[in-house]
């Protein structure tokens, strides 16, 4: 809890962070999700930041996004025993991510804990995502 008294955090352990655009407003969600999904996001953010270093980027709903001119491609978001990487295009890509959305075109990538974060595939599917077109929100 927070000095306000408002919970810092969802029950699925996601931070509550105020919507931002920029690299600060998602640095201040990756400091705040607890333990190991911290440093996760940190080595997901650079991945993203090594290929594409002109990434925009921002805070909408406690999820960050990561995007290019014409939309966003990619976001991510913190559950109680796993953090969830949404590729907006995902059906687009090869291979696909392996979890189907109920959103079309949308897929998933979700890493426990102990799991590795094959960052080749992730910078793969960031440089193929590049070339579609981004999503609006």
């Amino acid at each position: 809890m927070s000095e306000t008294g408002k919970p810092t955090h969802s029950s699925s352990t996601n931070p509550y962070i105020p919507k931002g655009d920029g690299d600060e407003a998602v640095q201040a969600y990756i400091s705040a999700t607890p333990g190991w999904k911290s440093a996760l996001g940190k080595r997901i953010d650079d991945t993203v930041q090594e290929v594409f270093p002109e990434v925009r980027k921002q805070v909408r709903w406690n999820t960050p996004f990561f995007g290019k001119d014409d939309g966003w491609f990619l976001a991510i978001y913190c559950y109680r025993t796993y953090v969830q990487i949404t590729f907006l295009t995902g059906s687009s890509l090869d291979p696909m991510p392996p979890k189907a959305s109920k959103v079309d075109g949308v897929r998933y990538l979700n890493i426990h804990e102990g799991d590795a974060l094959d960052t080749n595939q992730l910078a793969s599917w960031v440089r193929q995502a590049l070339k579609l077109p981004g999503q609006e929100l």
